[in-house]
């Protein structure tokens, strides 16, 4: 249970948590207490759109091209003379303001990539996991494993953990193969080991179910960062 009604942006975030540990059938089997200002001393709303933002630009192909009036067909020839025939003056066809004309300001391939500081991205991370914290919307379970991809079980799990038909981030203490290949088919379902967590891999999916193992390690790795 969240001892806070809701999520307290941009101030000092000082709840203690005690979340309920389900295991694969979602009977409760015990709780974990996590506080949420060792993850982050505060969330600050403008730092998490910030690093949001600058994951979608990176995202971004910039591939898009259209044509200059340099470009397209057609010829250069004055249309009419200058004067005398009661129509504006106008040059080529070409132009920019006649239909079929090249844009006037034609777009180029670019790369719209960027990099916020390193900690600053690191401590958006934090934010992004404490708010979920608080919001009540982190699932912990025991622990999540498979002898062989079983994309059945996995969707069984989920519906028992009352995270079916919603958007989910799966995430493990390491790389797992099996529980990967069990998620991957399942629509809005993703899994993310914790070293590969992100603000906006954080922030996107509705829930966040994260076995214990996963949850020691993002302790372990935010007492880490703070003090680095």
């Amino acid at each position: 249970m969240v001892r806070a009604a809701q999520s307290l942006w941009n101030c000092r975030v000082i709840q203690m948590a005690e979340l309920p540990v389900f295991d694969k059938s979602g009977k409760k089997v015990g709780t974990y207490a996590i506080d949420a200002n060792e993850v982050a001393p505060k969330i600050n709303r403008q730092l998490l759109h910030d690093a949001v933002v600058m994951y979608q630009a990176n995202e971004r192909q910039g591939t898009s091209r259209t044509k200059s009036r340099s470009e397209v067909s057609g010829s250069t020839k004055k249309m009419y003379r200058q004067k005398g025939t009661g129509n504006a003056r106008a040059g080529s066809r070409r132009s920019g303001v006649r239909r079929g004309g090249g844009h006037i300001f034609a777009r180029r391939p670019r790369n719209y990539s960027y990099r916020l500081p390193r900690k600053a991205v690191q401590l958006a991370t934090r934010m992004a996991i404490a708010s979920k914290i608080l919001d009540g919307q982190m699932v912990v379970i025991d622990q999540l494993d498979f002898e062989a991809p079983a994309t059945r079980e996995m969707a069984a799990i989920l519906k028992s953990l009352q995270c079916g038909g919603q958007t989910v981030l799966v995430t493990t203490d390491q790389l797992d193969n099996n529980v990967y290949k069990s998620a991957r088919n399942i629509t809005d379902v993703s899994v993310s080991p914790v070293s590969d967590l992100n603000a906006l891999s954080v922030l996107k999916p509705r829930k966040m179910v994260v076995t214990r193992a996963a949850l020691d390690q993002i302790k372990d790795r935010s007492k880490r960062e703070a003090a680095d």
